[in-house]
């Protein structure tokens, strides 16, 4: 998953940033002014955005209010100093998904974070269940046909991406975009290697493939609508 962060308080962005990174493994941007948020939006494609009130040069309220009129369906999460409950009231009717004040717990703005995702690809509970594979997003752990299935952190991100978007094809741009920071084309060779590592792990013991590879166009997630 991959996320942008609005926020001009450097130690605040480098520490919300870290947490994401390391609990979850998202692919965090992060933009310390308005105007250079909004250009990241506009240029890339995020599952949420986190976006801080105060920042310079456009501040979050206007941030906001520009990716709404670009109709940007994007979760955003606002992190506000004020809790005043008109304050709260007008963000909320203006497009925004959740709030935090602050200060506020890392643990709680990563809970919020998955459940605003979880929420806007359509998965409101923490499992995903495609055939006989089973994701849990809070345990981070895999299931096929009830067998435990160990993979590492990027091998889960590919798969993560892929069972929110069954029989979706996903070129191998999208999956870089999403699974590594604004500098990916840095790890534009090791897609397919981890890919095919994954599609190791899930098919060792399985009697249907796991991803299917679509050349010059990507990779998709194999349903077993029978195993469903």
């Amino acid at each position: 998953m991959r996320v942008l962060l609005a926020e001009d308080e450097v130690r605040l962005a480098e520490n919300i940033a870290a947490a994401l990174r390391g609990g979850p493994g998202f692919a965090v941007d992060v933009a310390e002014e308005g105007a250079t948020a909004v250009d990241l939006a506009e240029r890339g494609f995020y599952d949420l955005v986190i976006l801080d009130l105060n920042l310079p040069k456009k501040d979050g309220r206007l941030v906001l209010k520009t990716l709404r009129e670009r109709k940007d369906k994007t979760p955003v999460l606002i992190l506000t100093a004020r809790a005043e409950r008109e304050s709260i009231v007008e963000l909320l009717n203006a497009g925004a998904d959740d709030y935090l004040t602050k200060p506020f717990d890392l643990g709680e703005l990563i809970a919020r974070a998955k459940a605003l995702i979880r929420r806007a690809s359509g998965t409101a509970v923490a499992s995903i269940k495609l055939g006989d594979i089973e994701l849990n997003t809070l345990e981070q752990t895999v299931m096929r046909a009830g067998q435990l299935i160990s993979l590492s952190p990027t091998e889960y991100r590919v798969l993560e991406f892929l069972m929110h978007r069954p029989r979706v094809v996903v070129s191998k741009r999208e999956l870089l975009e999403h699974m590594y920071d604004y500098n990916w084309e840095h790890h534009s060779n090791v897609v397919e290697a981890h890919v095919s590592n994954l599609r190791r792990k899930l098919d060792r013991n399985a009697a249907t493939p796991s991803i299917e590879t679509l050349r010059g166009r990507g990779y998709r997630l194999f349903v077993d609508d029978e195993a469903a």
